[in-house]
């Protein structure tokens, strides 16, 4: 099973939230199992190629 970590957060009565790899493509779901559900969505949209033009954030080592 693959993971990947998310931020989220709610704002009023909605959860609000996005891949921590890919911050450009936030979500959002009456709960938070429904903005689980809506992120895996859009990972394996990403993931498949199905979006076009994806930045990504990487981290750099500095010597």
């Amino acid at each position: 099973m693959d993971t990947t970590k998310y931020v989220y957060w709610k704002e009023e009565e909605i959860w609000l939230g996005y891949l921590e790899e890919y911050p450009d493509y936030m979500s959002q779901g009456a709960s938070l199992d429904e903005l689980r559900e809506n992120l895996k969505d859009i990972y394996l949209d990403i993931t498949h190629g199905h979006i076009p033009n994806v930045r990504k954030v990487a981290e750099l080592e500095i010597a």
